[in-house]
C-alpha cells in the first residue's frame, strides 16, 4: 500500500540528486556573488571563471536538472492538483530562469568586452540572477520535494527514474571537464578556506569554555 510514509528506493534516490545539484548550484552562486564583490571593489573579475559558471547554468541545470523536477511536477498536477498549486508555476519559473541567464550571460560579455554599461545596473543584474536562484531552490525544497513525496507511486518515480537523463555533471562528476578548470579551483579553494574558519571558530570556542 502507498502511502505518505511510505519511502521508495528510487523516490529516495532521485531527491537526493535532486538536492545535490541544489548544492552544487549554490557553490556557482557563492562564485558569482565573490566576482561580484571584485567588480563592486572596481577590480577586474575573473572572465574566465564567470563564463564557465554562464556555461554550467546553460549546459547542465537547463538541460538536466531542470526536467527531472518539471517531470515530477507533471505527475504531481494529477496526483494532487491542490498540492501542485502550492508550488506554483514550475515551468514558468524555469523559463524565467532561463531568461535571466541569458540577460546574466550578455551582461557579462558586454563587461568584458568594455561596452558601456552602468555600474550599478551590472550588480543588479548579477544580483538579480543569484537572489532569484536561491528563493527558487528554497521553493522546491519547502514545497516541491515534500508534496511529490507524499503524493507520487512507486510506478511514478519507477518512471521518472527510467527518463533520468544519462548526462555526467561537467564539473561536480569528479572528472570534471577540463574548461571548467578555474572555476573547479575556484571552488575547491572557497572550501578549504570555509574549512579553516570552521576549524578556527571551533577551536576560538574550545578556548573559550576552557577559561
Amino acid at each position: 500500500m502507498g502511502g505518505p510514509s511510505v519511502r521508495y528506493p528510487a523516490m529516495t534516490r532521485i531527491i537526493e540528486i535532486l538536492r545535490e545539484e541544489h548544492r552544487n548550484i549554490e557553490k556557482l552562486l557563492l562564485v558569482l556573488e565573490q566576482e561580484l564583490g571584485v567588480f563592486n571593489r572596481r577590480e577586474r573579475p575573473d572572465y574566465e571563471v564567470l563564463q564557465a559558471v554562464i556555461d554550467y547554468f546553460k549546459e547542465y541545470p537547463a538541460s538536466c536538472h531542470h526536467p527531472k523536477e518539471d517531470m515530477i511536477f507533471e505527475i504531481l498536477k494529477a496526483r494532487d492538483p491542490a498540492a501542485a498549486d502550492t508550488v506554483g508555476d514550475l515551468e514558468g519559473e524555469h523559463q524565467e530562469e532561463a531568461d535571466r541567464l541569458r540577460r546574466l550571460a550578455w551582461t557579462i560579455e558586454n563587461v568584458r568586452t568594455g561596452r558601456d554599461m552602468l555600474r550599478e545596473t551590472v550588480a543588479a543584474i548579477v544580483r538579480d540572477f543569484i537572489d532569484h536562484e536561491r528563493r527558487h531552490i528554497e521553493m522546491e525544497e519547502r514545497a516541491l520535494f515534500p508534496a511529490a513525496s507524499k503524493a507520487l507511486q512507486s510506478a511514478d518515480w519507477a518512471q521518472i527514474d527510467a527518463h533520468l537523463s544519462n548526462q555526467h555533471d561537467p564539473l561536480f562528476n569528479g572528472a570534471g571537464e577540463q574548461r571548467f578548470h578555474a572555476l573547479r579551483q575556484q571552488i575547491l579553494q572557497w572550501e578549504r578556506e570555509n574549512e579553516d574558519d570552521r576549524i578556527k571558530s571551533l577551536a576560538d570556542a574550545r578556548a573559550g569554555q576552557s577559561l
